[in-house]
């Protein structure tokens, strides 16, 4: 009982340090990506949310569609760092989870997502 204690504690410890690491704000997030050659930005936001306006270069992969998205981000190369982000920073936050779940060890959620993002946007007509 004492080893199954102490194994939980360090997962959850784990889990913590994960989402800690890979939360960044919108400077820390630009300047990383910026100076990471092998990077793709994602838009893990509805297909309605990222023609409304987007980070120019996005690649959209709707996190909510659960089951689709597991799908895409297995097909993603491993090697790459993904810079992920969303309307507020939570759908973000959840898709670097489930990005580290695969196997994508460099998932870097923007903090506040699109509402707080001071940058240029893409809009698309519907």
């Amino acid at each position: 009982m004492f080893y199954f204690l102490i194994k939980q504690n360090f997962y959850i410890v784990y889990l913590i340090l994960l989402l800690l690491i890979m939360d960044l704000t919108q400077q820390q997030w630009i300047s990383k990506q910026k100076i990471d050659s092998s990077s793709m930005i994602l838009d893990v936001r509805t297909k309605e949310e990222y023609h409304e306006g987007h980070i120019p270069g996005a690649i959209l992969i709707d996190v909510t569609k659960t089951e689709n998205f597991v799908s895409e981000i297995q097909s993603l190369d491993k090697s790459l760092s993904y810079y992920v982000y969303c309307r507020s920073g939570q759908r973000s936050s959840k898709a670097c989870y489930l990005m580290s779940e695969v196997g994508i060890e460099n998932g870097f959620n923007l903090l506040g997502g699109i509402l707080e993002w001071k940058g240029d946007l893409i809009k698309l007509k519907s």
